[in-house]
């Protein structure tokens, strides 16, 4: 009885009642890890369609248990895997981070480019606006532990971004775990530890991929195209690390890496939010068409699920469900298919970009005289001679309108978007296309053909089919007192940074103005 007024009397000088006291006690305190999971091509068609083989721990349970955003989309076009996970990661369209591809042509050599630098110089240094890590980096003076985990050099270091403690990708060639000089000088103890005894490396030789589950292996959900087969694969030869790193075997890797990472770093133990990216793979298996390896590709999603469930499982269980924060989305894209259009009759047929090129110094050596007016082509790209227009006093803009008009008259050619449109215009119509362009990256000339049509360069083999496909796909929030719910409104992934930063109470991207999704 005396405890109690002791209480009751500790709690009138505080000005506190009962029910303040339960209130203040409920206090939501931010995540202590944060795990953001791009998935490489996954799409909720398929996900689906492969939800019979399921465990209840997976996708079964984000569906069931998180805040699931079923229509998202990404905010350009022309996704790859490296533009989308650079704008997930920062919050913007290549427009402002640059990273219109994986590759690009350098305007002053004329060379193709890489995302991420050459292999002896990798880093994030392309990528012109801070991601969420940055920012969580710099909130917390430098204490908070940023890591990023994908089977791609260029997944791994731009969703690490500048200021992350480290980035670790699959070595193409010696199959080991690496990082780059940029993050470390060298791995530490607890990546070599895993190095020395689960890396691809030690195990590729005894690797046989083969159907995880008897139904996965003996029962297709696609439309059957003759005898459906179960498979197995060996990985051998030069290029068995790379058919790994294309497979369903690989994100058990990734799975295994991201728990020695969290054990070993120490990583969400205190209250600083510390962050892990992490990059799965739901593509084709080396990057076949999809009716080569349907029984693969089901497959690929049976252990995708599994991962998933393990790696909740695993972070749970160890550092507590209200603690973790998951947030789970696709990179937005698919392989092309090699799709023989002719064969059934619907319309189609192939766009030659360098001989369009050649016809059109042809066009301008007509009018100016002659001279290499178009340096070269790269993708759906043409690049002028600025210093041939500037020598001849010919102005840009008349260039480009010229072949604008020259070109929209050929087959096959949808739209011709140019760069100086791109770079001051604001018409909705061409508002994606605008997002994925970007001035310091992209030529004078994007060519766009028909639906159906294809794009090819004889010069460099660049082969690219068009297509308006809608390819769906969720944003999945999971954890960290997230309430459960099914949102079918139109979202787009450039949403999520700014989602995260409101979560763990910093700000979002230095480029970012989008609003959070809830």
């Amino acid at each position: 009885m005396r405890n109690r007024y002791i209480y009751i009397t500790l709690l009138a000088i505080l000005g506190l009642t009962p029910d303040a006291l339960a209130q203040k006690e409920k206090i939501q305190y931010a995540p202590r890890l944060v795990v953001n999971i791009c998935i490489d091509q996954l799409r909720t068609d398929y996900m689906e369609a492969f939800a019979p083989l399921y465990s209840n721990e997976g996708f079964k349970r984000l569906l069931k248990e998180g805040m699931v955003y079923a229509n998202a989309t990404y905010p350009f076009s022309n996704i790859d895997r490296a533009s989308a996970i650079s704008s997930v990661i920062t919050g913007v369209v290549p427009y402002y981070h640059s990273i219109v591809s994986e590759r690009w042509l350098d305007k002053e050599t004329l060379r193709p480019m890489y995302c991420v630098g050459d292999i002896h110089e990798s880093s994030p240094k392309y990528l012109q606006t801070s991601t969420i890590g940055d920012e969580l980096k710099v909130s917390t003076d430098g204490k908070a532990i940023v890591y990023a985990i994908a089977p791609f050099r260029d997944a791994a270091i731009l969703s690490a971004g500048h200021a992350a403690d480290g980035a670790f990708w699959i070595d193409d060639v010696t199959g080991l775990w690496s990082s780059s000089q940029y993050y470390l000088k060298q791995l530490p103890d607890w990546a070599l530890s895993f190095n020395n005894l689960q890396s691809p490396q030690k195990s590729i030789q005894k690797t046989l991929w083969e159907p995880v589950i008897e139904l996965s292996g003996t029962f297709s959900y696609f439309h059957h195209v003759g005898n459906q087969k179960p498979f197995k694969h060996k990985f051998t030869g030069q290029r068995r690390y790379e058919q790994f790193k294309a497979s369903g075997m690989v994100n058990q890797q990734v799975t295994d890496m991201a728990i020695q990472c969290v054990n070993g770093a120490t990583m969400g133990f205190d209250r600083v939010t510390d962050l892990l990216c992490l990059t799965y793979y739901a593509g084709n298996f080396d990057h076949k068409t999809m009716t080569e390896c349907q029984m693969e590709l089901q497959d690929t999603y049976v252990r995708l699920d599994r991962e998933l469930g393990r790696l909740i499982q695993s972070l749970e269980s160890r550092l507590g469900k209200e603690h973790v924060l998951f947030v789970i989305t696709s990179t937005g894209y698919s392989d092309e298919e090699s799709t023989n259009y002719e064969k059934y009759r619907i319309p189609t047929g192939t766009f030659y970009i360098n001989r369009t090129a050649n016809l059109l110094n042809m066009f301008y050596g007509a009018i100016w005289g002659q001279g290499r007016w178009v340096e070269t082509c790269f993708q759906n790209q043409m690049y002028l001679n600025h210093k041939l227009l500037e020598s001849k006093r010919v102005s840009l803009t008349d260039a480009i309108q010229r072949a604008q008009e020259f070109m929209s008259q050929m087959s096959g050619v949808r739209n011709v978007h140019t760069s100086l449109q791109l770079f001051a215009g604001q018409n909705q119509e061409h508002m994606k296309v605008r997002n994925g362009f970007n001035p310091e990256r992209c030529g004078d000339l994007l060519i766009e053909v028909s639906p159906g049509w294809r794009l090819l360069n004889e010069d460099n083999q660049d082969n690219l089919l068009s297509r308006a496909s809608f390819i769906q796909f969720p944003i999945i929030i999971y954890g960290a007192g997230i309430p459960s719910e099914r949102i079918s409104d139109h979202v787009t992934i450039d949403r999520i940074a700014p989602t995260i930063a409101k979560s763990i109470r910093i700000r979002a991207p230095n480029a970012c103005s989008q609003e959070p999704l809830f």
